[in-house]
């Protein structure tokens, strides 16, 4: 049965490891829940069928969305164990920082990792961390903060990792793995610098834009509610859109965050990494704003250094085309989701809800 944790109970990793003991599921959720969003998880696991062998549930990011439930094996995490370890460059008796909560499914697997073998999990950045296994937001917080001495390398997941923050990284002697990967899918490329390739035991293949993934790391499916996960034999995508080009994965984002205004159909994470280009704009989400007949108007919200320049439009205006240009911008910070990933939903709501400012250049 699927036993609901709480990401901040004391003694976490121990609990984890008495639950597995006894044959059941930890389901670890995010102690900032409301009681309402509480109560919906346990029923949702608590009443849910399992399939034999089953033993973690973890939660997808809920960046589009609801959290959904999803279940897999021991072995679809244990498989990728080793080749994570080598990127990660620490082993058993050594630390990784784990900054993200307990409840993403990124923070999760370290804590299986490390119950296998793998290194002491670290819920905080200290001085004594070897690794760090997070997101650009971690990352970037841990250099804004001075890097701990010890850190020499981090496996950075969820969202893209800009390269000027890759940069940053190595020259404070980092090593620097980013990763693309997905609740259902776990790990299924990896850029150590050179682009996305796929990761250690993965085979990727692009059918009519979109991307399927075959491996060992696939998840058995969901806990009630079902998902984007949908597969044809050994093979399984969760809908997100790539291209291969030069044996390197060019992700396109999601289908269903494709924005359709007017004519064009705009995919938000092509403009997304033509306004990180801009100097001064840390990070940017883009989402469309719903907008009568036209269908939607592209906007962006951007987080912006404070040296940002002034002409933030007219740079991308020169960048980008027609079609592609947000016609509607903010400026603010961009909400997330509890593992750092940014919520583009969330974006849409604060947005309608006038909770960010229209940004003035």
């Amino acid at each position: 049965m699927i036993i609901p944790v709480s990401g901040g109970a004391p003694g976490l990793l121990g609990h984890l490891q008495e639950i597995r003991e006894a044959g059941n599921v930890p389901l670890v959720g995010d102690p900032r829940w409301s009681q309402t969003h509480w109560d919906a998880m346990v029923a949702a696991a608590t009443q849910a069928e399992i399939p034999e062998g089953t033993a973690w549930a973890t939660l997808t990011s809920g960046s589009s969305g609801a959290p959904r439930i999803v279940l897999r094996t021991a072995e679809s995490w244990s498989d990728s164990f080793t080749a994570v370890g080598g990127f990660l460059d620490a082993g058993h008796g050594e630390n990784v920082a784990l900054p993200a909560p307990p409840a993403s499914s990124l923070t999760l697997f370290s804590l299986a990792h490390s119950l296998s073998g793998g290194p002491r999990p670290m819920l905080r950045v200290t001085p004594d961390a070897d690794a760090l296994h997070g997101t650009p937001q971690a990352l970037r917080a841990v250099l804004d903060a001075g890097a701990p001495p010890r850190l020499r390398s981090a496996l950075i997941g969820g969202s893209h990792l800009d390269p000027e923050l890759r940069k940053r990284a190595e020259a404070a002697g980092i090593r620097v793995t980013a990763y693309y990967g997905a609740a259902e899918l776990s790990f299924v490329a990896c850029d150590e610098g050179d682009g996305l390739r796929p990761f250690p035991g993965v085979d990727v293949e692009i059918r009519n834009g979109e991307l399927w993934a075959r491996s060992a790391f696939t998840a058995s499916g969901y806990a009630g509610a079902p998902g984007p996960l949908r597969r044809d034999g050994e093979w399984a995508t969760v809908g997100d859109r790539a291209e291969l080009v030069d044996g390197r994965l060019r992700l396109l984002g999601r289908a269903d965050d494709a924005i359709l205004s007017a004519s064009a159909t705009i995919v938000p994470e092509e403009v997304e990494a033509v306004l990180r280009s801009i100097p001064g704009v840390r990070d940017a989400i883009v989402f469309g704003l719903p907008r009568g007949p036209v269908g939607a108007l592209v906007s962006a919200l951007l987080e912006l250094d404070d040296d940002a320049p002034v002409d933030v439009r007219s740079l991308a205006a020169a960048r980008l085309a027609t079609a592609h240009r947000p016609r509607r911008w903010f400026s603010g910070e961009i909400p997330r989701t509890a593992s750092g990933k940014p919520a583009r939903a969330a974006a849409l709501r604060l947005v309608l809800a006038g909770e960010v400012q229209t940004l003035a250049c």
